[in-house]
């Protein structure tokens, strides 16, 4: 998955209002980069389900220090083992090149 490490490289950009979400057909292209994200909407959505709480926290956590290092924050619903993330560009009104680089960055957090 090199395609997937490359994203994960990338560097989110700052997001102004006026600026189109990304096309459909571009949006697709980088979905083949991911794993197991789905678009829902005009959002990049994946579960991850944990042993158990701290399990469950320790990966809140990491996303909220990537997200917070690339100033891109997703929405996320934790439950005991579970943790769903969300991410839009609510600036753009949908997809940007940045939800892609973001879940790429936290799907490279289980390759370490």
């Amino acid at each position: 998955m090199d395609a997937v490490c490359d994203l994960a490289k990338g560097k989110c950009k700052p997001c102004e209002g006026g600026v189109p979400p990304l096309a459909d057909a571009a949006a697709a292209e980088l979905m083949k980069q991911l794993d197991g994200w789905t678009r829902q909407g005009n959002a990049l959505v994946k579960t991850w389900h944990f042993k158990n709480y701290h399990q469950t926290m320790a990966f809140v956590n990491a996303t909220a220090w990537i997200s917070h290092r690339e100033d891109h924050h997703p929405d996320l619903a934790v439950g005991y083992n579970r943790c769903t993330v969300s991410y839009t560009t609510h600036a753009v009104g949908g997809l940007s090149e940045n939800d892609f680089i973001c879940a790429a960055k936290i799907d490279a957090l289980f390759a370490l």
